[in-house]
């Protein structure tokens, strides 16, 4: 389960400071897959960022009683003058695995499908490359619930279909917290529903509720 308490959050800006999320409280059940729903700006990979620990809330908690990943596919936390192998590597020592480390190494190595460049610095990767590695790292941790930010698949059409599956395998044995602008993919791919509305939250069990209630407070 992940709780979450009153949580707030805003963000300082040039013309001053604005608060996205104003006293969010939820109880994410263990193994559910929940939608995150709402307008642009309306906090939603805000949240998921505090849920995976990347970012920290101005006040309230956030308490995870169980193994959440980082924002599926994120690529901003690599070290550029690393290689895909040293990083891997560096990710794999952070979450405690060193006795079957050549097993991740190998596991990231073949499904980004990097081949020789996987000994190269991740600087001189293009953006495709990085979004692989950080597809195929992501898939080689078990994790009790995912995070998942607008999962785009890349490269080409067999990598894209291989993505898919793996995705689609993960998503039947783990939970998630997804964000998405694709309504097919939510219903898809999760069951309850969180609709962000002007800084709160609002629960839904069914993710087809979360969005009547999210299209019904867009002005006409």
């Amino acid at each position: 389960m992940i709780e979450i308490t009153d949580v707030h959050k805003r963000y300082r800006t040039t013309h001053g400071s604005k608060w996205v999320l104003q006293g969010v409280t939820l109880r994410i059940p263990q193994k559910s897959r929940v939608a995150l729903i709402g307008a642009n700006g309306a906090g939603k990979s805000t949240l998921l960022r505090l849920v995976g620990g990347i970012d920290q809330p101005n006040l309230g908690s956030i308490v995870r009683h169980c193994r959440v990943s980082w924002p599926l596919g994120l690529t901003g936390g690599f070290q550029g003058s690393l290689s895909g192998r040293q990083n891997t590597k560096f990710v794999c020592r952070i979450h405690g695995i060193e006795g079957a480390l050549a097993d991740k190494v190998a596991f990231v190595r073949e499904f980004s499908e990097l081949e020789d460049a996987f000994d190269d610095p991740v600087k001189t990767y293009s953006s495709g490359m990085r979004s692989r590695l950080a597809f195929a790292m992501s898939l080689a941790f078990d994790f009790d619930t995912y995070l998942v930010d607008e999962l785009t698949a890349v490269g080409d059409a067999a990598f894209r279909h291989k993505s898919q599956k793996a995705f689609e395998d993960l998503a039947g044995r783990a939970g998630l917290v997804m964000v998405s602008h694709s309504e097919s993919t939510l219903k898809n791919f999760c069951q309850s529903a969180v609709w962000l509305h002007q800084g709160q939250a609002h629960w839904f069990d069914a993710v087809e509720d979360a969005l009547r209630a999210y299209r019904d407070s867009i002005p006409a």
